[in-house]
């Protein structure tokens, strides 16, 4: 696998990929994508998916990721209150990198700290 040096990393570059990074690694965000990618959802179907997330950040978040347009937020003919949430095209991308993590986080044999 190739290693970054500086012949081959310009600055844009490092730019979007540190943007990128910050932008996922926002709490719960990565779990937010995970349990959409079975499928659109309710919002409390988001919430009770993801055990410790508060309602707060879990509205944050999602409007986070509809305004980068990773996920849709459409609503429901029955009301204008209830709304379902779907990833975009450019959101379920995202699950390659979850599989590359998964497979990552299987060779580093991490275990949970008590």
């Amino acid at each position: 696998m190739d290693k970054p040096n500086d012949t081959n990393i310009n600055n844009s570059y490092c730019s979007n990929y540190h943007q990128a990074i910050e932008f996922i690694g926002k709490r719960w965000m990565g779990m937010i994508i995970y349990t959409l990618l079975s499928g659109s959802k309710r919002y409390n179907e988001i919430l009770s998916s993801i055990p410790g997330i508060s309602d707060r950040l879990l509205s944050e978040r999602l409007n986070d990721l509809v305004d980068a347009k990773l996920v849709n937020k459409k609503l429901l003919e029955s009301s204008t209150k209830k709304v379902e949430y779907e990833l975009t095209a450019k959101g379920f991308a995202f699950k390659e990198v979850i599989v590359s993590l998964q497979k990552w986080i299987d060779i580093c044999e991490f275990e949970k700290k008590s």
